[in-house]
């Protein structure tokens, strides 16, 4: 009971960090591009994740690892962070908040649907029933509500947003199979992407001075979207005995998500949000009524938000 109260306790912390990450993405993007929102969060990350080694007494282990997994660090890098979340923040940049946040927990279904041609797993009517309600609700979201019309808030901000949500799934079934500890492997990533999001701003003329409030915003995303939280995560998964118990807090996220961006960023919340997002939520609870085990345990429960 005191490991299952520990865990609860990592766990809820997590929630509550990623709850705040996509009014923290619109506020950064008030201030930075996509490409340097990724570039200066992820050196915030890196920072934030050398540091907790350097705690734990554990940076001599990352030579070694380099040295056997430096190709499986470069590939992952840049899917994760350097691609998957140069295209979030696109799509957060022409989307509302609300809009974007909500499309992007269908990551879990995604991961599912992917599964079937990567992992060869068999497509489950639990399955289709689910994906057919998720994405009806991001039909609601994306036409807000005019679904007889077809005409979406913004389409590109939409295909982004739903393409962000097939980078993460790919990432994190290829991630089942990584053989690296994670944090260490984590710490790695975003050792290779750094360069590449580096290079991505100085070909696209992005490396010029920016403002503070851009800069305080990225380090809060390196630190509580794409750093620590992925540790209190990773530590409630270790303590509790049903990893279900905890992966169901996600759940929790996108509520507290739109609350915060109704008070922090003046959204008013649309009606077809929060139908889309109902419809989504009970999409994703009627797919973890299927059987059958999901790729990527509830490790990866974030979706980048």
């Amino acid at each position: 009971m005191q490991s299952q109260s520990k865990a609860y306790a990592y766990g809820l912390a997590a929630v509550l960090a990623w709850s705040t990450v996509a009014s923290a993405f619109k506020i950064s993007l008030a201030h930075l591009s996509p490409a340097q929102l990724v570039l200066y969060a992820s050196a915030a990350s890196l920072l934030c994740l050398l540091g907790l080694l350097a705690v734990q007494g554990r940076l001599p282990e990352l030579a070694p690892a380099l040295r056997r997994h430096w190709r499986a660090s470069l590939i992952f890098g840049a899917v994760n962070p350097a691609l998957y979340y140069l295209i979030l923040f696109q799509a957060y940049a022409l989307l509302p908040a609300q809009e974007a946040q909500a499309i992007n927990y269908t990551w879990a279904l995604t991961m599912s649907l992917l599964a079937v041609p990567l992992l060869k797993q068999k497509l489950q009517r639990r399955d289709i029933a689910a994906a057919l309600v998720c994405y009806l609700g991001v039909l609601v979201i994306g036409t807000r509500g005019q679904l007889l019309e077809l005409r979406f808030s913004d389409s590109l901000g939409v295909a982004l947003a739903l393409a962000s949500t097939l980078l993460w799934a790919g990432y994190w079934i290829f991630n089942a199979r990584d053989t690296r500890e994670p944090v260490i492997g984590l710490t790695l990533n975003f050792a290779f992407s750094l360069p590449l999001s580096l290079a991505w701003c100085a070909y696209t003329g992005q490396l010029g001075p920016v403002a503070w409030q851009g800069l305080a915003g990225a380090a809060y995303v390196g630190a509580f979207e794409m750093g620590f939280t992925f540790v209190l995560w990773l530590t409630a998964m270790k303590l509790t005995p049903s990893t279900a118990r905890i992966a169901n807090l996600i759940f929790l996220s996108p509520l507290l998500s739109l609350a915060l961006i109704h008070f922090l960023i003046g959204e008013a919340i649309l009606p077809s949000t929060l139908v889309g997002l109902g419809l989504i939520l009970s999409g994703l609870a009627l797919q973890k009524l299927a059987p059958r085990a999901k790729p990527a345990a509830a490790l990866s429960a974030d979706g980048g938000s």
